[in-house]
């Protein structure tokens, strides 16, 4: 028990987050008015997520430095659980905007770069499913791996910051701990980034499990006709 004491943690954290998020009290603000409460859970899925890729590219580097097959299993679980939470981020985040902006995709800079980032990284996913060899495949995708989070950070934090945007904190925009978010609300939303990131290293430590297991079985199933063809 004593090394799954931080499965536990995540359980209670969340469980505080998500009564508390939904039964809290929380500011009334024009226009957002109850919607605000998305903050607890749209907000620290961006920032799990972007914990999640700087943890898969840090095991790409480690497998390109020390070649260990177990690196890139590590690092691609990771970009899968990421990838997960990109896309229950974008989940949220249209519902709030259908409430809030009256659109659930308005044409905006930063929307539109997570649109961007998020397709470099269905096409790390492409990518890998495209190589027979496992080294080769290995290798390639940790060197994109690299390169795409070194793109995706800028492309969601930083250019949408240069341009008008409805984002609070782009475009000129305040953000929302300047206006609209007191010490209660603060109170929810810095357990729920760290619930939420352990929650998904949790889903990739059992995602890493079962590859190794299927991994297992595929040598077993390999290793069956030779022992076959031997006895005969």
């Amino acid at each position: 028990m004593k090394k799954h004491w931080w499965k536990a943690l995540a359980v209670v954290i969340m469980t505080y987050v998500i009564w508390v998020g939904l039964m809290g009290d929380v500011p009334r603000q024009p226009i957002l008015n109850e919607s605000i409460r998305n903050v607890y859970f749209h907000v620290p899925l961006w920032f799990s997520m972007v914990i999640l890729m700087l943890t898969s590219m840090i095991f790409a580097i480690r497998y390109l430095r020390k070649g260990r097959l177990n690196d890139d299993h590590v690092s691609v679980e990771f970009a899968n659980t990421a990838i997960l939470y990109g896309i229950l981020g974008c989940a949220t985040g249209s519902l709030w905007a259908s409430v809030t902006w009256g659109d659930p995709w308005p044409n905006d800079p930063k929307l539109n770069s997570v649109a961007v980032g998020m397709l470099m990284y269905f096409a790390y996913l492409i990518l890998r499913n495209s190589f027979d060899d496992e080294l080769r495949r290995a290798r390639v995708s940790a060197i994109y791996n690299i390169f795409a989070f070194a793109v995706f950070v800028p492309l969601i934090f930083v250019l949408p910051r240069l341009t008008d945007s409805l984002h609070p904190g782009n475009g000129g925009n305040p953000a929302f701990g300047q206006y609209d978010m007191d010490n209660g609300m603060r109170l929810v939303l810095y357990p729920s980034v760290i619930g939420m990131t352990l929650i998904g290293v949790w889903i990739t430590q059992l995602r890493v499990r079962l590859r190794r297991l299927r991994d297992r079985l595929d040598n077993v199933n390999d290793s069956l006709p030779k022992a076959h063809s031997t006895a005969e």
